[in-house]
């Protein structure tokens, strides 16, 4: 594990509740201000559509790169369901043009949203898939066409020449290395790694075989890296995993994880999968450091995203973080996004 950073979900309240969405926001900015400072490597937002979390990611992940400097900015994951592959594209560019290359933004078919079919309210009908995931793959092509510079739709040959083609504007060199596909199944890990873009492991796989979540994420892993290798990218992908961790170093730590985290994975359904879900991890550091080198998938990838409970508050979760970089991130390998090795 060389890098870790925070995913946050962005819950919030009702208008006029203590933590309603503005505090919500302007909690994730202080945050992760905070954690650049830290030399945490990533700050990463899920995004979700009719309800109270996180719903429209560019202009929070805008105002956080303008005031930070090493942090990487990124999203896991936008759903495509609900994008105009495009102008997602364009907004995509103008984010890394202003982080200075450090986006790492996850995109994919999304998780289960409130709305029954919400993408059609956004105007993104046709879909013959009851979870819309056939609408995703079909907008992914010309998103990353668009993301790599190549011209993308016929110029007016009233202004240019006959059979001229544009690209968007503005475009930003190097982005297409730096755009993840959100996996929760082996499949779609080979599906991306033939695609040509980095892997985001879900915070759930599709599968319940009995196996853990971090031995069947590690075997989806190796799948998707020895497809990258049979395709022949040329460049090395990155690979995430996500997990909640939360060292107990405090009285606070030990009011709200006392009993310490669920001993084993979980099984459910899911968009009628039956899938397993990660346990939670709540101990003592050296503990954690055990349990985590244990966990096959951890190992296996190179970046770690800290699910953390926004809704406690910048103070709190900044706490969780301290503790993580301090006691327990550089037993795992740690590199600091701050580190003087660091552009």
């Amino acid at each position: 594990m060389k890098r870790f950073g925070f995913l946050s979900f962005g819950h919030h309240g009702p208008e006029g509740d203590p933590f309603d969405a503005r505090a919500s926001l302007h909690s994730a900015i202080e945050l992760s201000v905070a954690a650049d400072e830290l030399g945490v490597n990533g700050a990463y937002f899920r995004v979700h559509h009719f309800a109270r979390q996180a719903a429209s990611p560019m202009p929070l992940l805008s105002a956080i790169a303008a005031r930070t400097r090493h942090i990487e900015v990124g999203t896991g994951v936008i759903d495509l369901r609900y994008e105009n592959p495009l102008y997602l594209a364009e907004e995509a560019a103008a984010l890394d043009l202003i982080a200075d290359g450090r986006v790492a933004l996850g995109v994919s078919r999304g998780s289960p949203e409130p709305a029954h079919r919400g993408w059609e309210a956004f105007g993104y009908t046709g879909s013959t898939d009851p979870r819309g995931a056939d609408i995703a793959r079909e907008k992914f092509p010309l998103f990353m066409a668009a993301i790599r510079g190549e011209k993308v739709v016929d110029a007016d040959p009233k202004q240019f020449p006959v059979g001229s083609r544009l690209g968007i504007q503005p475009h930003s060199p190097g982005l297409d290395r730096r755009i993840w596909w959100g996996a929760g199944s082996r499949d779609t890990a080979v599906w991306s790694a033939q695609q040509g873009v980095n892997l985001m492991s879900s915070t759930l796989l599709t599968e319940a075989t009995g196996a853990s979540l971090g031995d069947l994420q590690a075997e989806q892993i190796q799948r998707y890296r020895d497809a990258w290798a049979e395709a022949g990218h040329g460049w090395e992908p990155r690979v995430s995993v996500s997990r909640s961790v939360f060292p107990i170093v405090s009285d606070l730590d030990r009011r709200y994880f006392g009993r310490g985290g669920q001993g084993r994975d979980q099984v459910g359904v899911i968009d009628g999968f039956t899938s397993t879900f990660g346990r939670t991890y709540a101990d003592e550091p050296d503990k954690l450091v055990e349990q985590l080198r244990a966990d096959a998938a951890v190992m296996s990838a190179d970046t770690l995203m800290l699910t953390i409970p926004n809704q406690v508050g910048t103070e709190y979760n900044l706490h969780v973080l301290e503790s993580f970089a301090k006691y327990v991130a550089p037993e795992l390998g740690w590199e600091p996004a701050n580190a003087p090795s660091n552009p």
